[in-house]
């Protein structure tokens, strides 16, 4: 393959970082293309007229930036690394759990957020989609009426709900929100369903609200968001003052 000769010598004295930042600005330009293969050291050298050992130390950056991988072998080499939603949702939500956000931040973004989602999903979720969220609230007050109750499966159920109708608005930022959200603040979630009266209460507006979605009605389900979080801030201050 023919190398790109898109860069300019490197400057005296700050090479590696210069070269680094170059190569940066072509992956984000989409000179290069998430897999494809930047050129070799020896075509970089030339381009910006530095040794070997620059060249090393500044694919090194890029690495560490998580920007590249590099392949071993007759066709290895530096190829731009695709961005992993999974790494990036949980760099969020560790950072969420870092700052120990107060309950009440919390839930008035995530209320935003969801109010947000569940409009986009009923317009633009798919009728199988609207109907396998439906299935699975239906699922979930299965789970909570069993005898023997599972607090990682009503969890597990209850992210499932959530990312799924994240999914539905066709809008992958929103998606991993969610993923970060629920997996950095999930225990805030589960106060929900830690007793039987907020358990079953949670259980049948999830119903409610996934019945709302199908049918196509906004503000109804609207309304049984706006009581999710109403019965969540009535369980955290309830524990809280406990």
């Amino acid at each position: 393959m023919e190398a790109k000769y898109i860069f300019k010598r490197a400057m005296h004295g700050r090479a590696v970082e210069d070269i680094s930042l170059q190569i940066e600005a072509a992956i984000m330009n989409k000179d290069f293309l998430p897999g494809e293969k930047l050129p070799s050291e020896r075509e970089l050298q030339l381009q910006f007229g530095t040794g070997r050992g620059v060249v090393r130390e500044a694919l090194k950056v890029l690495k560490q930036k998580d920007l590249i991988e590099t392949k071993k072998g007759a066709r290895g080499g530096a190829f731009v690394k695709e961005a992993e939603v999974g790494k990036i949702s949980e760099s969020l939500s560790l950072f969420l759990k870092q700052k120990q956000i107060d309950p009440e931040k919390l839930i008035e973004f995530r209320e935003s957020i969801d109010q947000t989602i569940t409009v986009l999903a009923i317009s633009k979720g798919s009728l199988n989609e609207k109907q396998e969220l439906y299935e699975k609230a239906v699922e979930l007050s299965t789970i909570i009426l069993n005898e023997n109750i599972d607090m990682n499966l009503i969890g597990e159920a209850d992210r499932n709900l959530n990312i799924l109708l994240a999914k539905m608005t066709k809008n992958p930022l929103f998606v991993w929100i969610m993923e970060a959200v629920q997996f950095g603040f999930s225990s805030y979630d589960y106060a929900l369903y830690e007793k039987e009266n907020f358990r079953r209460l949670t259980a049948d507006n999830w119903k409610n609200t996934a019945f709302e979605i199908l049918n196509g009605e906004p503000m109804k389900a609207l309304s049984y968001i706006g009581y999710h979080y109403c019965l969540l801030r009535e369980c955290i201050n309830e524990k809280k003052y406990k």
